[in-house]
């Protein structure tokens, strides 16, 4: 399992279980396993989703999860098959079947991957124009995903109380409202203390999740 992925995993579930005043402990030790297993992606897939099945109080994580498990795929077990799987007939396969699957956030992890493997500090300016390529004529499905989040870049010389604001007032239906004031927060103060945290909980409409993912990014991004 790849070391980055387990320390995210592990922040999303200590973090939401604690605020929501739920268990997760066994589910984490379970899905740890799932992780780290030989398995086949559907079937590492299909053990996840049991997880979650038995456990309806940790689903509004379920799919931030998959981005995890996926990003451990390309991390990890990427390694152990041919060259050229990414590009055959049965991984074509598999993003077909799972291509409802999953959240933004998986954008995120890649970059800051990127970023390490660069040692290039992450910026929200980096992230959408070199990353996301939202300026590109071809790229315009990832410019229509975060009008938002390019519509507020001014906010990064704001103040984290201006974030949580404008996330408030955000549109039910934009595509990006459920990741946007972690997102915007991570990329406002990419090292965070504990201070910071709290403010962020105390800001949020819904603490639980908000402050679970803010934990998944930054400690995918310090491991």
């Amino acid at each position: 399992m790849d070391t980055k992925v387990k320390a995210a995993l592990e922040s999303l579930f200590n973090t939401f279980s604690a605020l929501e005043g739920v268990s997760a402990q066994q589910e984490l030790k379970k899905l740890n396993t799932i992780f780290g297993s030989d398995q086949h992606f559907m079937d590492k897939l299909s053990a996840m989703d049991e997880v979650f099945d038995t456990s309806t109080a940790l689903d509004p994580v379920r799919e931030l999860t998959f981005d995890l498990l996926l990003i451990n795929f390309f991390a990890e077990d990427a390694k152990k098959l041919d060259e050229d799987y990414l590009e055959s007939p049965e991984w074509e396969k598999i993003e077909e079947e799972t291509i409802d699957r999953g959240t933004e956030l998986l954008n995120l992890l890649l970059y800051l991957k990127e970023c390490d493997d660069e040692d290039i500090n992450p910026s929200l300016d980096d992230y959408l124009k070199e990353f996301l390529l939202v300026d590109e004529d071809e790229f315009q499905d990832e410019h229509r995903i975060y009008e938002d989040v390019i519509a507020n870049q001014v906010l990064m010389e704001s103040s984290l109380q201006e974030i949580a604001r404008i996330s408030k007032k955000l549109s039910p239906d934009s595509e990006i409202r459920e990741l946007f004031f972690p997102l915007m927060a991570f990329f406002f103060n990419i090292n965070p203390d504990a201070q910071y945290l709290k403010e962020f909980k105390a800001l949020s409409e819904d603490p639980a999740f908000d402050a679970a993912v803010l934990d998944l990014i930054v400690n995918y991004n310090q491991a």
